[in-house]
């Protein structure tokens, strides 16, 4: 058994689509980044490369390289499983938090546990998403962003 952490955060900005867990949920801004800065899948990714000491998403996926623009975080963490796999090992379950004040995130909670489970090719009852606000302080609870934290268990096939 191998077990990552993983950690992500972007912030929120006008023009942008709100993706998370590969959901697009309606709000009037959305994460800034060089993919479609979908924190919960960067945060699971990284915690699955780090299982197996692989480094980070930045590595395998660089904002320097244009292939990657705008790329649903979910094809990401599709290359990331196919990487665990080759390397002998397959997700025994998944725990996460993803960390803001709005929008409230409880209705897409199960779309999402399903797109991720469709690619990680595993059970949904695997993968735990949760979420919190912060009561108004930090950044995320001044509405400039939001984070996501993970934790993956591996297992060896």
């Amino acid at each position: 058994m191998r077990i990552g952490t993983g950690y992500d955060a972007h912030r929120l900005k006008s023009g942008r689509k709100l993706i998370l867990g590969g959901v697009e949920i309606e709000f009037e801004k959305g994460l800034d980044g060089h993919s479609d800065a979908d924190v919960l899948s960067h945060a699971i990714a990284d915690a699955m490369l780090g299982a197996i000491s692989l480094g980070d998403i930045g590595m395998w996926f660089p904002d320097t390289d244009n292939k990657y623009k705008d790329i649903s975080s979910l094809i990401i963490l599709s290359e990331v499983s196919n990487l665990i796999d080759k390397n002998g090992y397959e997700v025994e379950n998944i725990d996460s938090i993803l960390v803001l004040q709005n929008p409230k995130v409880a209705p897409y909670i199960d779309e999402m546990r399903e797109n991720i489970s469709k690619v990680l090719e595993i059970d949904k009852n695997k993968i735990s998403i949760k979420a919190t606000s912060t009561e108004g302080m930090g950044f995320e609870g001044k509405g400039e962003g939001i984070s996501a934290y993970a934790v993956v268990l591996l297992k060896e096939k």
